[in-house]
């Protein structure tokens, strides 16, 4: 029986975060589990003085402070941005009941763009940050920059139309709220939909259809490679 294909344009904000949040968290309860459990076994086999007992205990008190020490931070920093991400599709989804199409967590091939939209306004990338700030717009990373354009660029290619690249922070202060640098507009999160709001009309409704159904197709094709590439993947293994 085939399995039905998910539709790539019905993603969760902050699904690919939070799956690594998952994932990751489950990876450090297994491993300790694995170290506890064979720690436990070694001593009860050759007893709490034995050296092979005294290794594992070592490894496990080691293992404890790698994770203490940088594993957590990572995870909590992830699940931070996924709760970012979160919070601005709650956000953009209050326009998905209007005239607007928004699309999540869309994978282009090189790396996840939190955030699509297409409307009457036009078409928009979101790169989310989840950072408390203050930040100041003059100082907003170049590497940050050339991300939020390169997404912007890759949907340009697909829909054929103009995409306004937005970094969007979901609880900083900006200093310079709505300013643009590098091409870029810098928007705090609870400004967002009163820009988008205040934009004027440029697409029409067909349009907007148009550029959203070229986005899932091309969104549905990069799934597509990834599926044929994880299975080629299992079947060299």
């Amino acid at each position: 029986m085939q399995l039905a294909v998910p539709d790539p344009t019905r993603r969760s904000p902050g699904q690919y975060a939070r799956a690594t949040v998952r994932r990751l968290r489950m990876r450090t309860l297994v491993t300790l589990g694995i170290l506890a459990v064979a720690t436990a076994a070694l001593g009860r086999t050759f007893g709490l003085r034995d050296g092979r007992f005294i290794a594992a205990e070592m490894a496990l008190l080691v293992s404890m402070f790698v994770i203490s020490r940088y594993v957590l931070p990572q995870l909590n920093r992830r699940d931070v941005g996924a709760a970012g991400e979160e919070h601005v599709g709650g956000l953009l989804d209050q326009l998905a009941v209007g005239e607007w199409r928004v699309i999540h967590d869309a994978s282009m091939g090189r790396g996840n763009i939190d955030h699509i939209l297409i409307g009457p306004a036009g078409v928009f990338t979101v790169e989310t940050k989840s950072h408390p700030g203050p930040v100041r717009v003059g100082k907003v990373h170049g590497a940050t920059l050339s991300q939020a354009r390169a997404q912007s660029t890759a949907i340009e290619s697909v829909t054929e139309m103009d995409a306004e690249p937005l970094i969007v922070y979901s609880r900083a202060w900006v200093d310079k709220p709505m300013a643009r640098r590098k091409g870029v507009r810098v928007v705090p999160a609870r400004m967002l939909l009163g820009y988008l709001a205040k934009r004027p009309a440029r697409l029409s409704a067909e349009e907007i259809e148009q550029a959203h159904a070229r986005v899932a197709q091309a969104l549905l094709e990069q799934y597509e490679r990834e599926r044929v590439k994880h299975e080629s993947w299992h079947l060299t293994r």
